[in-house]
């Protein structure tokens, strides 16, 4: 069973076994959504991939949190994406159930 994103925050590293997008959201929660070291390594892992929708979606929330909502909206778009709630806690939530669930 792979290892949940919801769980293993205490860890100095993501659990390998979690996909791409799934580690650079881990790193975005374990930075509390702020900008720093956890969000350069969540956007290093996007980066890397650029044009696959899940990087693109997750791209999106780290613009949101950077608070450029203009770049945030274009990787939203590139992504097939809209913003859907409130807050940068609760859309980090409902993409890690949602890339969660398309894992398994």
């Amino acid at each position: 069973m792979a290892a949940n994103i919801f769980t293993t925050l205490e860890w100095s590293e993501p659990p390998k076994d979690l996909s791409l997008p799934l580690q650079a959201l881990w790193w975005v929660k374990k930075g509390e959504f702020r900008m720093g070291p956890e969000w350069e390594e969540a956007h290093r892992i996007v980066q890397q991939m650029e044009g696959v929708q899940a990087f693109d979606w997750v791209h999106a929330l780290l613009h949101w949190i950077e608070a450029d909502m203009g770049n945030a909206d274009y990787w939203y778009r590139r992504a097939g994406k809209k913003r859907s709630t409130p807050s940068v806690a609760k859309e980090w939530e409902h993409m890690a159930l949602t890339l969660s669930e398309g894992a398994q």
